[in-house]
């Protein structure tokens, strides 16, 4: 009997895996299993989508980010396969050197080797069952934080470089290089460093701190914090060009996870996007649904426009039950009538860019007209283009235009017979969206969408904009400066300050002092200052060189000058 039991085990290890008809392997579908395991582990109700009445409800919570849709490469699995989407990484992956697993990002053998920086997490308190962290820099990692703070003012992203080439994990300095780089059209290396920065951040997180309960939070008011934000948001942003809108929504519920009640970076003004691109209909309006009440939604265009056109693709989805379809059809039929009054300065911009041409009810009637575009304030008017600028391709169907058309006609005969719904709409525009949050601005600027961006206001443009830290928040909570440096008398000589340019380490006055009753003491400090000069100049004269002319070997000359 030991024998025979002994057998198996052999060929057990000894089994070769065995390929199904799709290409994959049994090994990777082990892997499905216990990716699906973790996740009922990580869940802390145990909650699952609950099967009602035919219907898929997810009793989970709404910011419940789930680790398997954070990796990109599992969305282009189900796109192209995963032997198109692998390749030949598999044999690469078993020689690979050992390296911490992380969710945000797969750690490349490309990257420089991973050692401590010198950032670190802590937490903070626990308040109703919401913990709070912060990122925390050590002394080492703030004399890097100094030098690169040299390096942006020097306006040379070489010097950032050879900061690198020093602290490759240098958080700050990568979220900076990487905008050069897009800025010089290399996406890939762009792209490359946002995710060596997520890696950093990641490697350094507290070990109670969860991506996926929804209940951690961040302070963007601290500066430590603001990066692990920035590097998402470019992560996320990267992740839609790419072609991966379901794992840019995971990232962008997680951004939203870390600061429900602020959203420093306004993500609010993109999850409806992201939401329509992935198809994930059901979650905008579950959002829509749970947080109008207390936030707001339907006053911001995006949201105003988005929920009808969920409801609509919701109607249009033929394994839905007949009584829920007629239901969305309603919905998304009230809300966009609702839209269209609140908000009538997106329909012409939106048929603009979709190329099409209303008809001539439509085209000629003022509610809709350039009036309508005019007359909204600068901060509305960023809303709506920056809507208009990100979504209008989904407005592109044949069948959404042929949505809209009834439903805009009806808003007219509704403007015509003085309903009081119009009223109040015009009432609302006038009395709110006179200024923008400055979250709002700092959305804008990371976006980087032209039609926004023109619309910014002069108090923005006008100071300078740093990618790792855009427009920072005013009641910022700092926990360490940067030391000042000495500053240079303002009443120095053209001579003083000539010599300083070639000698920055140069001082004709030397010590001031602030006394001012010794005559005889500053008569001595003019004599030092003297000999400072003097010894300068007799310095920079010993270091000049001049370079001989080069010897002819022929100094006859054999030929004229031609």
């Amino acid at each position: 009997q030991p024998a025979s039991s002994n057998k198996p085990r052999k060929k057990k290890k000894k089994r070769k895996p065995k390929k199904t008809s799709a290409g994959d392997t049994v090994e990777d579908n082990d892997l499905e299993d216990i990716d699906s395991l973790l996740e009922r582990l990580e869940d802390p109700g145990g909650l699952s989508p609950q099967s009602q009445g035919g219907l898929i409800v997810d009793s989970r919570p709404l910011l419940y980010v789930e680790h398997r849709n954070l990796n990109p490469e599992n969305e282009l699995k189900r796109y192209f396969g995963a032997r198109a989407v692998l390749g030949d990484q598999r044999p690469r992956q078993r020689q690979r050197q050992y390296v911490r697993s992380t969710w945000l990002t797969a750690p490349k053998n490309t990257w420089p080797r991973y050692s401590k920086t010198g950032i670190a997490m802590r937490l903070l308190d626990t308040r109703r069952g919401v913990q709070h962290f912060t990122f925390e820099h050590h002394r080492e990692y703030q004399q890097v934080q100094f030098k690169f703070l040299d390096a942006v003012e020097s306006m040379d992203p070489n010097n950032i470089v050879l900061l690198l080439q020093m602290n490759p994990y240098h958080v700050d300095s990568l979220l900076q290089l990487s905008d050069v780089c897009r800025m010089q059209e290399d996406q890939e290396m762009a792209r490359d460093l946002i995710e060596r920065a997520l890696y950093s951040l990641e490697c350094a997180f507290h070990p109670v701190f969860s991506l996926t309960s929804g209940t951690c939070r961040l302070d963007y008011r601290r500066p430590e914090n603001r990066a692990f934000f920035l590097a998402l948001f470019k992560h996320l942003m990267f992740l839609e060009k790419r072609g991966c809108p379901r794992t840019a929504l995971e990232f962008c519920k997680l951004i939203l996870s870390l600061d429900p009640e602020n959203d420093p970076l306004c993500v609010l003004l993109l999850i409806d996007f992201l939401s329509l691109r992935a198809r994930e209909y059901t979650f905008l309006t579950r959002l829509f649904q749970e947080w109008e009440s207390h936030r707001n939604l339907s006053q911001l265009p995006n949201f105003a426009f988005s929920v009808p056109l969920a409801y609509f693709f919701l109607s249009q989805q033929e394994e839905r039950p007949e009584l829920e379809r007629s239901q969305a059809r309603e919905q998304s039929a009230r809300l966009l009538q609702l839209a269209l009054i609140m908000f009538p300065s997106v329909l012409m911009p939106l048929l603009d860019h979709c190329s099409v041409q209303p008809d001539a009810r439509v085209a000629s009637h003022p509610f809709f007209g350039l009036n309508a575009q005019i007359s909204q304030s600068p901060a509305l008017n960023q809303l709506t283009s920056l809507y208009v600028g990100r979504t209008h391709a989904l407005w592109k169907d044949p069948a959404v235009m042929a949505w809209l058309e009834p439903h805009t006609h009806e808003v007219l005969r509704m403007v015509e017979a003085r309903d009081p719904l119009v009223q109040e709409a015009e009432h609302k525009r006038k009395i709110r969206y006179q200024s923008a949050p400055r979250n709002i601005y700092r959305h804008v600027i990371l976006s980087e969408m032209k039609e926004a961006t023109a619309a910014l206001p002069l108090e923005v443009t006008s100071q300078p904009v740093m990618g790792f830290d855009p427009l920072p928040p005013l009641d910022s909570i700092v926990s360490y400066t940067r030391p000042e440096r000495t500053s240079h008398p303002s009443n120095e000589s053209t001579l003083s300050l000539f010599f300083r340019s070639l000698l920055p380490n140069f001082n004709l006055q030397g010590d001031i002092r602030h006394d001012g009753d010794d005559e005889a003491g500053a008569g001595q400090d003019l004599n030092q200052g003297v000999n400072r000069l003097m010894a300068a100049m007799r310095d920079m004269l010993a270091n000049i060189q001049f370079q001989e002319p080069p010897r002819d070997d022929n100094p006859e000359g054999d030929g004229d000058w031609d």
